[in-house]
């Protein structure tokens, strides 16, 4: 069955007095669920200005409220824009006006992020405040559809999710009512979600890992849904068995933090039969249900909904799968837009020749990719010539089974989150010691990638040339903008940057280097700690780490995929 609408989901709710909504303190019924939502539609709906967008800012944890007005959203027939909190400064509220979000509700821990910040028009709502209960309180009696900003329909705009380029701002996705639904019933149909299965929603909901992929099939169900507020591998089982969960998603630096967890003699008593996510890894996923017993299932979507690949059976160790129904995908030479040839793999599953299987992967037929929010030139450069243009770097075997080979030079995913590498080099740039700067990915040891970057050194004014890990560190931690996710981990320290035939920096080499080069390197052992000197004992220790996960730092003369401009031999 099609489901035309998430209003028309949301509405069906109505008068279901099954458990809808968890967390540690709070029960929802469904019907709670739609009335509660009901309420926030009928005042979202009075705040917003005659004429304006119907837009609206979640700047939340994974709160109730998160939810509650994500189903109030498609009632009015507004759209919710996902605020990212590790924004910072001018880039924060770049994502809340460009959107234009006329309200944007927030929880008072996120207040001090706002402060000062410039947001002309903008209704802020703290949701755990008395002012906040009180602005709700003439609208309790609301009913689902009642109050509506504009006629709600399967085109109507229900997210505006931030999806990071390879170069400036990130652009806001569209994602429709019609689609979101149908992606929901897409996943209950794959999965055989039922309406007494529990999702358990860990990963914020600003992404749309958690929305598209958890709570809208939840939705489509009628299963129920349990909170946490945040990413918790401590509270995990013990969350899973609190609300009888049986479904999750994740991202691979989540699995990897479970599995850190110490082994108890519980750890498969629960009802968790399923998890769904991206970059958990074949070493990790295999781990997890020998241990857990629950199975992870690696999928494979763009944010904008251009492409997809689904796992079958048959699926290879370390493959993602094949085209999903309905998609013609196809990895390409980016620049002659031929197709690449299929990958050559050793018994041991190694690719043989990256050099001519490794390109981006295209859809060529029809997608359901709805456009950027008021960016043309964005739309055009991600549907070009017809095709739509993922920005992912693939290789397909000649059987069609589909690998992962990473993201184009510009482009780093840390810890599920994609980071535009031209963004942060423009606030290292600033650190008056930087002659250059390069910010560039290399592989995590277990999945995603790691912020490595490349500074060449004006002279110091006292006449020191070293590199002064210190004041480094607190110059970073003077950039209001810098996001958590953007501080590298690693810095190599070089005489002058790596160039093309044509002045660009060498990324490829850069990234082929990564941190075993002759250069100096710094490092944070731990998130958070002081920068240190990349010692042989240090190095050895990671090479072990890398090993242990079956994932390699690359290194001088590692293979890579293609890369434009490249300088000539010698």
């Amino acid at each position: 069955m099609t489901e035309p609408t998430v209003a028309e989901l949301v509405r069906r709710q109505w008068g279901d007095h099954r458990v809808g909504l968890r967390t540690e303190d709070t029960v929802l019924t469904h019907h709670q669920v739609a009335a509660q939502a009901a309420a926030r539609a009928a005042l979202l709906v009075d705040l917003l200005p005659r004429g304006a967008e119907p837009h609206l800012g979640v700047l939340l944890d994974n709160t109730p409220e998160f939810p509650l007005w994500l189903s109030a959203a498609a009632l009015a027939g507004a759209a919710v824009a996902g605020i990212n909190p590790t924004r910072r400064g001018a880039e924060l509220a770049r994502d809340i006006v460009h959107t234009d979000c006329r309200v944007l509700v927030t929880q008072r821990a996120y207040l001090p992020l706002l402060d000062g910040l410039p947001l002309p028009g903008v209704r802020v709502l703290v949701t755990d405040t008395d002012a906040y209960r009180e602005l709700l309180t003439p609208f309790e009696g609301a009913k689902p559809g009642e109050a509506t900003a504009r006629p709600v329909r399967p085109g109507s705009r229900m997210l505006l999710y931030f999806t990071s380029g390879s170069t400036g701002a990130p652009k806001a996705a569209i994602c429709s009512q019609g689609r979101l639904a149908a992606a929901g019933r897409s996943l209950v149909d794959h999965f055989g979600v039922r309406p007494e299965d529990v999702h358990y929603v860990c990963m914020p909901m600003f992404h749309g890992n958690a929305v598209i992929a958890d709570w809208a099939p939840a939705l489509a169900a009628g299963a129920g849904v349990a909170l946490r507020d945040r990413f918790s591998a401590s509270r995990f089982l013990p969350d899973v068995r609190e609300f009888g969960a049986t479904y999750f998603t994740y991202v691979g630096r989540a699995v990897q933090y479970l599995l850190a967890t110490p082994p108890r003699p519980d750890d498969r008593e629960h009802r968790l039969r399923l998890g769904f996510g991206t970059e958990a890894g074949a070493v990790d996923a295999t781990r997890f249900e020998a241990r857990f017993g629950a199975r992870l299932v690696e999928g494979y979507g763009s944010s904008e909904g251009g492409a997809a690949i689904q796992r079958t059976p048959d699926t290879p160790t370390g493959a993602i799968g094949r085209a999903a129904p309905g998609d013609d995908l196809a990895v390409v030479d980016p620049a002659t837009g031929e197709e690449c040839a299929p990958a050559v793999l050793s018994p041991d599953g190694r690719l043989l020749n990256a050099s001519t299987a490794i390109g981006e992967l295209v859809n060529r037929g029809r997608n359901p990719f709805e456009g950027y929010w008021r960016n043309p030139e964005a739309d055009a450069a991600r549907t070009r010539g017809g095709w739509f243009w993922t920005g992912d770097l693939f290789y397909r075997t000649a059987d069609g089974f589909l690998w992962f080979a990473g993201r184009d030079d510009d482009r780093l995913r840390v810890d599920s989150e994609n980071l535009a590498a031209a963004v942060i080099e423009q606030i290292l740039s600033r650190w008056e010691r930087a002659a250059g700067v390069a910010v560039y990915a290399i592989p995590d040891p277990v999945a995603g990638d790691q912020v490595m970057t490349a500074i060449a050194l004006r002279e110091d004014p006292s006449g020191g040339a070293d590199f002064d890990p210190v004041a480094f560190d607190a110059f970073l931690a003077a950039q209001p903008d810098l996001g958590t996710k953007m501080p590298p981990r690693f810095v190599r320290v070089v005489p002058r940057l790596p160039l093309t035939a044509t002045n660009k920096i060498h990324r490829v080499a850069l990234r082929r280097d990564s941190f075993l080069c002759e250069d100096p390197v710094w490092w944070r052992p731990a998130q958070g700690s002081p920068y240190e000197p990349l010692t042989p004992d240090a190095l050895a220790g990671l090479r072990s780490l890398y090993a242990a996960h079956d994932r390699t730092p690359r290194g001088p003369g590692a293979a890579e995929g293609p890369a434009q401009d490249q300088a000539p031999a010698g």
